[in-house]
């Protein structure tokens, strides 16, 4: 399952990167969007999960997902694939990510 998920976040480009910032202005919910390839698997096409043990991401807090996301990446919180998945993300990745999923409308028609 960790060979599964690492090779996810290979092909999902969610590698630590410079590349982001050398490239001049960038659109973190279009740059969320592509390094969110690897999450859809789980949390489902925009966030929007088909499978209630696996939480929607859609309308979230962007702060609030940044948070749990350095929480898996440090293991204090502890998901075996989750904290897979976070493991190699930058900071730069989690804001990215976070700014895509705050970006889609939620589940629950709140936005």
């Amino acid at each position: 399952m960790l060979f599964l998920a690492l090779a996810l976040f290979a092909l999902a480009g969610c590698e630590p990167s410079t590349s982001d910032a050398d490239a001049g202005p960038v659109d973190p919910v279009a740059m969320g969007a592509k390094k969110a390839r690897a999450c859809i698997g789980c949390h489902g096409p925009k966030g929007v999960s088909r499978v209630a043990s696996y939480p929607s991401l859609a309308g979230l807090d962007e702060d609030y997902m940044v948070e749990q996301l350095q929480l898996f990446k440090s293991q204090q919180r502890q998901n075996p694939m989750m904290n897979a998945m976070a493991v190699n993300l930058s900071e730069t990745d989690m804001q990215h990510l976070a700014a895509y999923f705050a970006a889609q409308p939620s589940p629950g028609g709140d936005r």
